[in-house]
């Protein structure tokens, strides 16, 4: 057991520059995101490195309006219907997983649209490197001391004095790190080595993330301004509920599906793109 010892929230300070321990884990994502992706275009011979760059730009996009309009409306509607215009105060904390995902799924739509990709090959290209950026996302809640987890006499407890109280608690954040993070990417990053069937990477990131958060979950401390739900679930188990039927249902359609390697991207002469 050991006392969290609330580090400085800012990692790096130049003169007027200051940037925050989330700010830096958010870059070493999206960072990690290029490398990975890179290292996976011999097997989408029809995405570039442009193509890296600019879905980088997009998802960056669709990570914070996500995020941030996910946490708004899943976890305090009712606040922020009656104080709108802080929903743009991102700087003040709160970003959901599940809504950045959705924002990311949206912004892939978008380009996969612009550039004549069919959506699930983009899906299935970037799936193995958003693990890395989850990994770096927990790590930087470990370091805030948020999100923290439930009581717990094991040894390895951790006491945050973030929590207001002296209570040992599960180090939820680290579990989150360990299982959504390494775990997930060497299970994906292996599975994604080879030639799937168009969709089952992206069923296994649905899977994997969702059985992986809805295990730490009963570890984790709920959010205490909503608390446990329906049949005791957390919110963010609930959230996890349509990720793990909609990896079900895409494992199950990508029966029929072709390799995602033989995808080439398409002309505007063809016929429009089938997701």
């Amino acid at each position: 057991m050991f006392v969290h010892p609330q580090f400085d929230p800012i990692a790096l300070s130049i003169g007027p520059f200051a940037l925050h321990w989330y700010g830096l884990m958010y870059l070493l994502g999206f960072l990690a995101f290029v490398v990975l992706s890179r290292r996976r275009l011999p097997l989408f011979p029809a995405i570039t490195r442009q193509d890296i760059d600019n879905l980088l730009t997009w998802g960056v996009v669709g990570v914070i309006l996500g995020g941030r309009l996910g946490y708004v409306l899943f976890y305090k509607p009712d606040y922020y219907w009656a104080h709108p215009t802080e929903i743009l105060a991102i700087w003040e904390g709160g970003m959901s997983f599940h809504g950045g995902f959705l924002g990311v799924l949206a912004a892939g739509w978008l380009y996969c649209r612009s550039k004549g990709f069919h959506f699930l090959d983009l899906m299935d290209f970037i799936a193995p490197t958003i693990p890395v950026g989850l990994a770096f996302g927990r790590l930087g809640n470990f370091i805030n001391g948020e999100l923290w987890g439930r009581p717990t006499d094991g040894p390895w407890g951790v006491v945050f004095p973030q929590a207001g109280d002296n209570f040992v608690r599960h180090p939820s954040q680290l579990y989150e790190m360990a299982l959504e993070g390494v775990v997930l990417f060497v299970v994906l990053w292996w599975f994604a080595s080879q030639p799937r069937k168009r969709g089952q990477v992206s069923a296994l990131f649905l899977l994997g993330y969702g059985v992986a958060r809805f295990v730490v979950e009963l570890a984790r401390e709920p959010d205490r301004f909503l608390g446990s739900l329906a049949l005791g679930m957390s919110m963010g188990q609930w959230l996890c509920v349509p990720m793990l039927l909609g990896a079900a249902l895409l494992w199950w359609l990508s029966q029929s599906k072709p390799a995602a390697l033989q995808s080439q991207r398409k002309t505007p002469a063809e016929t429009p793109v089938k997701n």
